[in-house]
């Protein structure tokens, strides 16, 4: 496998499900994931300015290439609401190669216009 071709699961969390979904529509459509998986209703319990939150949001799992990563963190720290949003890539070492494929073929190449 090229580098080129190598895919990862980006994690995204967010306090609306509303604004998550549109952000990921911007995302694919110019073509910096091929899709995400929202799930619209978790919890979260974190540590935040010395007090522990609990806390309703949202998570979209994003299928990418790996080479994009860090164009989608920038894009996330530049639009998302919270000061410090919580975005995870997750390399994948083995997918059915039609979807890895499918993956690779549906997003840009780095440097490349949507």
């Amino acid at each position: 496998m090229r580098s080129v071709d190598a895919i990862c699961e980006v994690s995204i969390t967010g306090p609306d499900a509303g604004w998550l979904r549109e952000f990921t529509r911007r995302l694919v459509e110019e073509r910096l994931v091929a899709c995400g998986q929202h799930i619209e209703a978790i919890r979260s319990v974190y540590r935040w300015e010395g007090r522990v939150h609990d806390e309703p949001e949202a998570r979209v799992m994003l299928h990418t290439r790996q080479s994009l990563v860090p164009e989608i963190i920038r894009v996330v720290r530049a639009e998302h609401p919270y000061d410090v949003p919580c975005v995870l890539a997750t390399l994948i070492d083995h997918a059915n190669p039609d979807y890895r494929a499918w993956v690779v073929e549906s997003t840009k190449a780095p440097g490349e216009e949507a």
